[in-house]
This record gives C-alpha cells, structure tokens and sequence, in this order.
C-alpha cells in the first residue's frame, strides 16, 4: 500500500472537529425579503447533482425563511481573489432582531450588496438579482426545503433555471466552463483558498487537455 508524500502511514488520530468544511466552495446566494427587498448572504454547503444545487442554511437565518416563503434565488459564485467581500458579509444578518445564537458576534445589516462592495444586478427570471461582480450566477429556484436530520439546519434542493457565466471562464464555440480559467472561493476549515495548479482530468472530462 502507497502512502501520500507527507502522510504518515499509520497511526492515524482520532479526533473531534468543532466544524467539518473539509474544503467546499464558497456561494453567496440573494433571496427575497419580507418587504420586497433583497438579502445577501455566503454559505459553504452547496454541491450539484445535474441540474440541481443543494444547500445547507442554518434553520433561524434569514436566507432560509426567505426561501420558505419565497422560493426564487441566485446562487452567485464568487473568484477566489473576491474573498475580502465575501468576509465582509460573514459577522451580518439580514435578521432584525438579531436572533438569540447570534448576538454578540453578528450585527443587523439590511443592506448587504453594499456592505460587501457588490452591485445587484437584474435577473432574467427570477426576482432577486445577481451579484454582478460574480464570475458564475446561477438564477434558481428552490424546489424542496426541509428540516435536516439534526434539526439545526435546512436543507434547499435548488432547480437551476438560467446560467450565466463571465465570457472569459467559457471554451470559446461551446457551453462549457474552462476548468484552467475557473478559480472558485474554497473554505477550508474556516480559512479561504483558491486552487493550486491541474493534477489531472476525469475520464469523463469534456474539456480535456494534454
């Protein structure tokens, strides 16, 4: 059995982490407030089946009970350089009050694309808009939510309805994303990182290079 340089091959500890983002990318998604307004809110549970995005929210934010009412989004996906923005939204609510779990570390903020130096953009079809400084918008709309298994949180099954992508991120005369241009936002046990240089490619790429 072979072992990855740097890894030791036995002996392995067992531990407890307070948190589990094992590196998973960084989404900001705009719902619909109560009042016609708009909310801006990152998160770090997202991951695709087809068409489909599925999102982890926190069960008490204002994202979740947005989604609820309201089932449009846009689930914006931000370059790994754009992280001092995303940083900027982390410690705000769209919340008021600020629920129990919250204060102390979070402050009410109703106006979140300002406050993160992001500029709304319109959608095509959905009402919230998109994060125009966002290389990758996804326009959805939330399919399913529900209670997780724990109770703490809620999972969103979200039917991706229009994608749009900045041209340089697009293999020119085709559909696909450039995986060479794309740099996503990962958070890795609460630090930010963008991704190192090309390992290699799935048997199934449609984008392969030499």
């Amino acid at each position: 059995m072979t072992t990855a340089p740097g890894f030791a091959a036995t002996g392995h500890l067992e531990i407890t982490p307070s948190i589990l983002y094992f590196g998973t990318p960084v989404v900001l998604l705009s719902t619909e407030n109560d009042d016609g307004s708009f909310n801006l809110a990152p998160m770090s549970s997202a991951w695709a089946l087809g068409q489909i995005v599925v999102l982890g929210l926190g069960a008490e934010g204002q994202t979740g009970r947005n989604l609820i009412a309201r089932p449009d989004l846009v689930i914006n996906l931000p370059h790994s350089r754009q992280w001092r923005a995303v940083e900027r939204l982390a410690p705000l609510t769209g919340r008021d009050p600020v629920p129990a779990h919250k204060q102390g570390a979070f402050r009410f903020e109703p106006a979140k694309f300002a406050a993160a130096g992001l500029r709304p953009e319109p959608s095509e079809v959905v009402r919230p808009p998109r994060a125009a400084e966002c290389p990758i918008q996804l326009e959805a709309r939330a399919a399913r939510v529900q209670a997780d298994a724990g109770g703490e949180f809620l999972i969103v099954e979200a039917r991706v309805l229009k994608v749009h992508a900045d041209p340089s991120l697009v293999v020119p005369g085709t559909q696909h994303i450039d995986p060479a241009h794309w740099n996503p936002l990962i958070y890795n046990f609460r630090h930010y990182f963008g991704l190192g240089s090309e390992l290699g490619h799935s048997f199934r790429s449609q984008t392969p290079r030499p």
